[in-house]
């Protein structure tokens, strides 16, 4: 007895410590999913594929932009020929990647209202705003000229902060790039070095046997919800 009573006493102590410390340490800072600010991902209208990335981030305060970061392409579309042609300003001729395309939002909870929005196939600015879900999983936003009520709006999903590799990130925006993304992999798994950088990146239908007919493309259930608000 004489020898369990300390030892007792010694893990009892041990166990007294750890408790406190784990109290005591802080917690885990937790992403806002109230704020758009962040990687989104961004659909086609028609088929449903994926099209583009958009970082949003905050440009002085309570002031939101969005840049292209990431762009999906058609089998032999020439990522080079991608710019804003159309553009006017000083955003004319500038490449398509990177491109501040969302400038002006004004934060009001989880709306972003007296924005705009421009669309780089043709150069038109439109008015905008954007939305947050309450989960924070999706972002809707709505161009619109004149009134909001006769617009078009997508609904984009949510990225993880470090789903865009530090080596893909436009240097014009690497600055907002979110904290999440300092932490993103240095190389590839298991040691493999890191991919080369590119400028964007095609997708390339998959090999079928031979006979064998392509299924029907199935339609993302992300680009069904357009013209949808958050309640």
């Amino acid at each position: 007895m004489r020898l369990l009573l300390p030892l007792t006493l010694s893990a009892g102590i041990v166990a007294g410590l750890t408790a406190f410390l784990a109290n005591a340490a802080p917690a885990p800072q937790q992403a806002d999913l109230s704020s758009a600010a962040g990687l989104w991902e961004q659909f086609n209208d028609d088929d449903g594929r994926r099209e583009s990335w958009f970082l949003i981030f905050e440009k002085s305060r309570g002031v939101y932009e969005g840049a292209i970061v990431k762009m999906f392409l058609k089998p032999g579309e020439d990522p080079n020929a991608l710019r804003c042609t159309k553009c006017a300003g000083e955003q004319k001729n500038q490449p398509s990647l990177g491109l501040v395309i969302i400038k002006g939002m004004q934060r009001q909870g989880r709306a972003y209202e007296n924005g705009t929005i421009l669309d780089p196939r043709d150069g038109q600015v439109w008015s905008a705003r954007m939305e947050v879900s309450p989960d924070g999983r999706q972002l809707e936003v709505r161009g619109f000229l004149g009134v909001a009520l006769f617009g078009k709006s997508q609904i984009w999903k949510r990225l993880p902060d470090n789903a865009l590799p530090p080596n893909e990130v436009p240097p014009n925006v690497a600055q907002y790039m979110p904290p999440g993304a300092a932490r993103a992999q240095g190389g590839a798994p298991g040691g493999a070095p890191a991919p080369a950088p590119h400028q964007a990146q095609q997708q390339t239908p998959p090999q079928r046997p031979a006979g064998q007919q392509p299924a029907m493309q199935q339609q993302n259930p992300n680009a069904q919800q357009q013209q949808r608000r958050f309640q």
